[in-house]
């Protein structure tokens, strides 16, 4: 008898049929039970073996470098195209909509199905290049604009303030004013002779020496609630591995940090370059900041002149859900927008911190005085890492925006599966449209997803709908505190239809995930690859799944377009002895 993978998800019945097989041969259960593990570990060809793929079809060039991949991927023994950026399709110009038309005839000529992938709130671009005002966004609650000259100009009134930021006190290897230090001689110095100003400056160097590759300093820094920081540090490197592995973060009292952020990573060794970002203070009235380096591997790293700043209307997003407050601190009165100022925006509106904070323009009728102080309550977006802005999932036009999407991906590629592309949602149920619905955040997540399933089913009544697997999953992102997300993401699984597939991606934990979902009925893929310089990862998946009930296939997924492993990838999943 063999355990035969495909037979359900029930492990009690292969339970019940291993007893009748032990009584009749004898067999002990320690016995069986190898036999049952070395049948249920069989190497299995999957069905569904696929490549993912990016791109925007600007050019020719791109079709072909798609033709390529497809003639690759079709030689040696794949079965789909996962084509993502689909939910960008309703902006796309004639020529751009040629172009896929094109890439549509040569899946075909090399018989492989095209699977759309997009519809992302975490990495919500596709929303934001409609209207960027979509974005998700964060309270700001009662920040000071002081009234000069018919302008009134953001005042800080925060308590935040970093001692010795230019790191000219010390004594030894030990700076002062700071509350933690990593190693002082081993792993952080004072250097004299390299500073970007002043006498002194941190260098930060051998971090490699310990698994988690940390050396930082930390200060604790007061804060007020709901408030807007940006900070800023002088950075150079010299041979670093990462290269962008300089770090800011703001921990709360309960370990979050709120202040994920990679800058832009310049060449391993670089001279001196300013390093903003910034972070909303949420609940917290005290943070720890850390300066330094988080998983280095090698290098040396300098800072010097730190600096936290309050800041107010920087990348405010203005929509109904998002709301603009403005009252006078004296008289009370509540200000109206048009009536006692112009409409505000920022015109620089890029989820960065490098530009100029807006102003609020009183009109002429205004009936603020000179002189006045203004409370302002606002929400503003942010990114996340180095390139996530989060879109808002309880803003009608933002399903008005997806509405479009799905007939055109239907008209142009007629896909038999769907990908849906929301994970990462770092950043939910924070601004006013959001709240305002009174849902736990896993449900907000659970009906934006059944929603969009809903969509592709009314439009293809037959389609197969896929997801990313990590916002479902306990033993990833399915969590109860998850970087910017007020509630629990706890059980949203239960918010999955019942013949949804997900495509699994967090290779530490693959035989947990695939045991979760696959007793749950659920169909499995694994994201595999990521760039790597060989395929033991895609190999440890293939062995994870093998004996896996309703495991079906596994993909090359690459996001900096490095397919050099293609063809050995697609020997190894269809090939296998």
């Amino acid at each position: 008898m063999t355990y035969d993978s495909n037979y359900g998800t029930d492990r009690r019945t292969f339970v019940k049929l291993a007893a009748g097989t032990m009584l009749a041969t004898g067999m002990s259960a320690p016995a069986f039970a190898r036999m049952g593990l070395d049948a249920a570990k069989q190497k299995k060809i999957y069905p569904d073996r696929w490549v993912y793929v990016s791109s925007s079809f600007k050019t020719d060039k791109d079709v072909e470098e798609v033709r390529e991949i497809a003639r690759t991927a079709s030689e040696h023994g794949l079965t789909a195209i996962v084509l993502s950026g689909m939910d960008r399709i309703g902006l796309w110009p004639p020529e751009y909509l040629e172009r896929l038309r094109k890439v549509k005839a040569i899946a075909d000529s090399y018989h492989l199905e095209i699977i759309p992938s997009g519809f992302n709130i975490g990495y919500g671009g596709a929303i934001l290049e409609h209207n960027k005002n979509l974005a998700e966004g964060m309270l700001v609650k009662d920040a000071l604009f002081v009234v000069q000259d018919g302008v009134a100009r953001f005042v800080a009134d925060s308590p935040a303030k970093l001692e010795n930021g230019g790191f000219e006190q010390f004594e030894g290897d030990r700076f002062s004013a700071f509350d933690k230090q990593d190693d002082p001689g081993k792993k952080t110095f004072v250097d004299t002779n390299a500073s970007h100003g002043g006498k002194a400056s941190l260098r930060i160097e051998n971090f490699g020496d310990t698994k988690a590759g940390i050396a930082r300093v930390v200060q604790a820094i007061r804060v007020t609630p709901n408030r807007c920081y940006r900070v800023s540090a002088w950075v150079k490197t010299e041979d670093v591995d990462p290269a962008g592995l300089f770090s800011i973060k703001a921990f709360t009292s309960d370990g979050r940090d709120l202040c994920p952020f990679e800058p832009p990573a310049p060449a391993p060794t670089s001279d001196w370059r300013q390093v903003t970002t910034a972070f909303n203070s949420w609940y917290a009235d005290r943070i720890e900041l850390n300066f330094g380096v988080f998983e280095g591997v090698k290098g040396k790293v300098w800072v010097d002149d730190v600096a936290i700043e309050e800041v107010g209307l920087m990348n405010v997003v203005r929509r109904k859900g998002t709301p603009l407050t403005v009252h006078d601190e004296a008289t009370g009165i509540v200000a109206e927008e048009g009536r006692d100022f112009a409409v505000v925006s920022d015109p620089n509106l890029d989820f960065q911190w490098t530009h100029e904070m807006p102003s609020i323009r009183l009109v002429p009728a205004t009936r603020i005085k000179n002189g006045a102080r203004l409370r302002v309550s606002y929400y503003h977006g942010t990114t996340i890492y180095n390139d996530q802005v989060s879109a808002c999932p309880s803003e009608a036009q933002t399903y008005e925006i997806w509405k479009q999407q799905i007939p055109l991906i239907e008209k142009y590629l007629a896909p038999k599966r769907y990908f849906l592309g929301i994970d990462e949602v770092r950043l939910l149920n924070r601004c006013e449209a959001c709240r305002s619905r009174n849902l736990p955040a896993a449900e907000l997540l659970g009906q934006v997803t059944q929603w969009l399933y809903n969509q592709v089913r009314a439009a293809n009544p037959k389609a197969e709908v896929y997801i990313w697997s990590d916002m479902f999953d306990p033993n990833h992102n399915s969590v109860r505190q998850y970087y910017f997300v007020d509630g629990s993401l706890e059980n949203t699984w239960q918010y999955l239809p019942k013949d949804m597939g997900l495509i699994l991606w967090y290779f530490d934990k693959r035989r947990e995930s695939l045991d979760f979902f696959s007793s749950r009925g659920f169909k499995t893929i694994a994201g595999s690859y990521y760039d790597g310089e060989d395929l033991k990862d895609p190999e440890g998946w293939l062995e994870a799944m093998d004996g896996t009930p309703n495991a079906a296939g596994i993909m090359y997924t690459t996001w900096s377009t490095k397919y050099k492993l293609l063809g050995a990838f697609g020997d190894l999943v269809s090939k296998r002895p």
